[in-house]
């Protein structure tokens, strides 16, 4: 009886990760769907704004224009779960159904054993069995046969035991998976009407827009001029630090070779003799690494790195699709990068050199990777900051205060200033931010881990 107990207890044991394998994926998709779910949720308050003037609704469109594709990112994802499910359901039907014929077949092996011990059930026969042997060898033959065949009948009872609730588990994992993809298909529905809703809203808001279009433009003008007057500052203080770099870059292998011609002389120096002969050597090796240093000063064309900076790109470049949001807390990305129509207004196009992301008041402005601080400065009352990852730079803009100089060293995620709330649109906080590989602009968007 204690050996059936242990054999069960076994069994439980065995067959408990079965159930966990299930559950951990379960969870996992519940997790990733969770941050979506509670980063919706969070940026739903941005939405509200009672203002009726024409900037005030065209953020207000951005806006919601973000936070439907949010939402349609998030039914995207639970897509892509319910097929993660319907695999995982799939499977799970396949080793049950493995389990079940392991089952029947320990069945019918256990049922042939206790028909034979049924028929050879008395004592008297066993030992008629035994000492009917015609030698003693054989008589110790079939005594350890009866014993193990014994010994055999009943480890199938136990196998059968533990096969019954390995069975039994799988019927309840089948079970809770089934009932996770039920409630993720309801949540999915409840998340289709919402969208419908958000979309017949945008629809409205477009309508609204689209009666004010003289309006409109104006205000579009007036963005465009406003992103003009900013990317040409940010151009022209991007082109000084590529070209304080390429200084750098220029003395680091002046040095460099400055260090080489001197280990050369002195190496050379050593073996030769102090004739005439061997200064005038001398003098000529010495003038050609000087040659070779001026060579090596000449301008470059393109962005020169020292080795540092080399370094640096090289982390940067590895963590491409994993950098952090430059920004804090809930957000929504309200404008995208590059040159594209709005959608449902005529004749307004929008040409992004960034993208600009929507956070709730307070949201702090972070760095996305270590660098240093190339730029601190102000524009229309507001900072902006640069900040150099070797030859990629990424651009902050936006902010009512910064937290950082120029010349400052920062690290991944660092809060470097306060990003601005505007109190006459319903506190409005945007981030307008963008990368750059030398004076290459980029789309952030890839980089960034979402």
């Amino acid at each position: 009886m204690k050996r059936l107990l242990v054999w069960i207890v076994s069994a439980l044991c065995l067959t408990v990760p079965l159930l966990a394998q299930s559950n951990k994926l379960i969870k996992e998709l519940e997790s990733k769907r969770g941050s979506l779910q509670q980063q919706i949720a969070e940026t739903e308050s941005l939405l509200k704004n009672t203002k009726k003037d024409v900037g005030s609704q065209l953020n207000s469109l951005a806006a919601l224009t973000g936070q439907i594709e949010e939402r349609k990112r998030y039914i995207a994802t639970m897509n892509n779960d319910v097929e993660s499910i319907d695999r995982e359901l799939n499977n799970l039907e396949r080793q049950l159904g493995k389990l079940r014929r392991d089952l029947r077949d320990k069945k019918k092996k256990y049922e042939s054993s206790v028909q034979y011990l049924y028929k050879n059930k008395s004592i008297e026969e066993k030992l008629m069995f035994i000492f009917s042997a015609k030698s003693l060898s054989q008589t110790y033959r079939r005594l350890r046969y009866v014993r193990e065949y014994a010994t055999y009948q009943r480890i199938q009872g136990e196998e059968i035991l533990k096969k019954q609730e390995q069975v039994t588990l799988k019927k309840k994992e089948l079970q809770q998976v089934k009932a996770a993809k039920v409630s993720l298909l309801k949540e999915r529905e409840n998340e289709k009407v919402k969208l419908e809703l958000q979309e017949k809203s945008k629809r409205t808001m477009v309508a609204n827009l689209q009666k004010m279009q003289k309006g409109l433009q104006q205000e579009i003008s007036k963005k465009r001029r406003e992103a003009n007057q900013l990317n040409a500052r940010i151009d022209k203080l991007i082109a000084e630090e590529i070209e304080r770099a390429r200084k750098r870059a220029e003395e680091e292998a002046r040095q460099a070779a400055r260090r080489e011609a001197e280990a050369r002389k002195k190496a050379e120096g050593g073996t030769r003799s102090q004739s005439k002969e061997s200064g005038k050597r001398g003098s000529d090796d010495a003038s050609d690494a000087a040659s070779t240093s001026r060579r090596k000063a000449e301008p470059l064309e393109s962005y020169s790195m020292s080795k540092a900076d080399r370094e640096l790109s090289g982390n940067f470049v590895n963590n491409r699709g994993r950098l952090p949001m430059p920004i804090s807390g809930a957000y929504i990305i309200t404008s995208h990068y590059g040159e594209y129509a709005v959608e449902g207004l005529r004749n307004v196009k929008l040409d992004n050199k960034g993208i600009d992301i929507q956070g709730k008041p307070g949201a702090q402005a972070r760095a996305i990777f270590d660098g240093k601080v190339a730029a601190v400065f102000q524009l229309n009352g507001l900072f902006n900051i640069l900040i150099r990852h070797g030859n990629y730079i990424s651009v902050y803009c936006n902010l009512s205060s910064a937290s950082v100089k120029s010349g400052d060293t920062v690290s991944t995620k660092q809060t470097i200033g306060q990003i601005f709330s505007d109190g006459s649109d319903n506190g409005r906080t945007v981030l307008h931010f963008q990368l750059r590989r030398e004076k290459e602009k980029l789309n952030p968007e890839p980089w960034l881990n979402r």
